[in-house]
């Protein structure tokens, strides 16, 4: 992380982005302003940011979809604002990937307090990075993509490992194919969500069962499912 946190602030109502970038420049962070969707996605697609304040409603792209968007393209810390304080809406943002969600209006110190939170956790996962996944008896390496089952090596391409890496950090938890393809092949894949199936049978007919059981189970008509 720089010396000075970088902040972008994607806000169309200028005089609360202004008055954002003059709050948190007096905290001594740098800060980027972008009044609409689109020039924040393209700012996002070049630009090294420590954390995006986003709010929802925007003229062109909403913040749901930046924030989706973004997902694809970085794990920069995201924390939305919006004058929405409805369950609902605050759910799909942390569905979504967004690690924060601050209701307008809000208090200066406790959105300082917040972004210190989300810039800490940031700081201490790129000091400790995860170097392994486990499932069951099945150990990911994800510095060197290579998948160990007991002692025997497994060769995956890079798309299967991408794809078993994702169900292992979701394990436990049914995700369905549509979810799967945004979240693995992108939003803007344009193709069948029935390469979902045709991955998942690769996969399993190089890792196996172990006991009898698959590592990888389908719930039928909806998506999968890796349980420890």
């Amino acid at each position: 992380m720089k010396d000075k946190p970088q902040i972008l602030i994607v806000e169309d109502e200028k005089q609360i982005a202004r008055f954002l970038q003059m709050e948190l420049e007096h905290e001594g962070y740098v800060c980027t302003i972008e009044y609409n969707g689109a020039a924040a996605l393209d700012r996002i697609g070049q630009t090294y940011f420590d954390l995006i304040l986003l709010d929802i409603m925007l003229p062109d792209i909403d913040g749901l979809t930046i924030c989706k968007q973004t997902r694809t393209l970085s794990d920069v810390p995201i924390m939305m604002l919006s004058a929405k304080d409805d369950v609902e809406t605050k759910v799909a943002c942390l569905d979504l990937g967004a690690n924060d969600y601050l209701t307008k209006p809000f208090n200066s110190k406790e959105l300082f307090a917040r972004i210190r939170v989300l810039l800490r956790e940031r700081m201490n996962q790129h000091q400790n990075p995860e170097s392994s996944l486990q499932l069951q008896n099945m150990t990911l390496y994800l510095d060197r993509h290579e998948v160990l089952i007991d002692d025997k090596k497994i060769i995956l391409t890079k798309k299967e490992f991408e794809l078993l890496t994702y169900l292992i950090r979701n394990k436990n938890n049914v995700i369905s194919r549509d979810r799967i393809v945004e979240d693995v092949w992108g939003y803007n894949y344009r193709g069948s969500t029935n390469v979902v199936d045709v991955y998942i049978r690769y996969i399993r007919n190089k890792i196996g069962k172990h006991d009898g059981q698959d590592y990888i189970k389908t719930i039928r008509g909806f998506g999968y499912v890796a349980n420890d």
